[in-house]
């Protein structure tokens, strides 16, 4: 079966579609997106594409995940460019709704993966994750996907959304694709557009402080601090840098770690200028 490519922007359509593909033994992969689409997103596309019959992107810019002083009203949005490289990706339906029909008046109710929302991110982000889980929680009941495709780069989101998924008994396998990255390392983010020239330099030292901290992981390297310092120096070098966080973590429960002795995360969150811009190793 060929489905026309359409687009849906009232929940209640998105879901009766999503239904009825079901019911005719149609398999469905979604990809919840923020929009401003680039090449890390078209992977995520790909790689739907190569596990399900039928994949619907999701476009919305979701509001309950930013705080009061983030780039809500700033973030980039490029809708019809958005749709134009999904289809030429392979899409078949896209769901973009506006946030009246996400969250009706007086609504409530959010979904919050208490422990692996604290750390990291979540520190520097009250709130963040909440938003993220909800809005997850919401796009799985709309579009009814057998298979849910994120990125490695918002490696905690990641882990976020796969213990949401197991506590609350979602029947969705939730898949990941590793971080896409410029030929010279920086991983591709819909806000690595804010940076200036200058910055764009800079950034590369998110990639090649974790490159270090895998050099020294491969030399025997297993205590935490060290690591954790292989990856501050090139970016506390580089111009206009501040770290927000350098931390290493179990990388399934996203617990300190002193030493590596199973698999860990070394995750970063840097201000380049004013940009807040994330990266992952992981290690062991």
């Amino acid at each position: 079966m060929n489905l026309p490519f359409e687009i849906f922007r009232d929940p209640r359509a998105m879901r009766v579609m999503a239904e009825g593909l079901r019911r005719d033994g149609r398999r469905i992969a979604v990809v919840p997106t923020m929009g401003a689409l680039h090449e890390g997103h078209l992977a995520l596309l790909r790689a739907a594409r190569g596990q399900a019959d039928v994949v619907i992107l999701t476009i919305f810019v979701n509001p309950t995940q930013f705080g009061p002083n983030e780039d809500l009203g700033k973030y980039p949005r490029d809708e019809a460019g958005d749709l134009e490289k999904a289809q030429r990706a392979g899409i078949d339906l896209a769901f973009c709704p506006e946030p009246a029909a996400m969250y009706l008046p007086g609504a409530q109710t959010f979904v919050e993966v208490r422990e692996l929302s604290q750390p990291l991110c979540g520190a520097s982000r009250p709130g963040h994750f909440a938003g993220v889980a909800t809005v997850v929680a919401k796009l799985f009941h709309i579009t009814q996907p057998h298979v849910a495709v994120f990125g490695e780069k918002d490696y905690q989101q990641l882990a976020i959304i796969r213990r949401m998924a197991r506590d609350l008994d979602f029947a969705v396998e939730i898949a990941s694709v590793p971080i896409v990255r410029e030929p010279d390392g920086l991983a591709m983010s819909s806000r690595n557009t804010y940076l200036s020239p200058e910055q764009r330099l800079a950034a590369r030292s998110l990639s090649a402080g974790l490159a270090a901290a895998e050099h020294a992981f491969a030399g025997g390297e297993r205590r935490a601090a060290a690591l954790i310092a292989a990856a501050r120096a090139p970016i506390e070098a580089a111009a206009e840098t501040r770290i927000d966080y350098a931390e290493l973590r179990d990388a399934e429960e996203l617990t300190a770690l002193a030493h590596v002795e199973r698999p860990a995360v070394l995750a970063l969150a840097v201000f380049v200028g004013t940009t807040r811009l994330i990266d992952n190793r992981v290690l062991g």
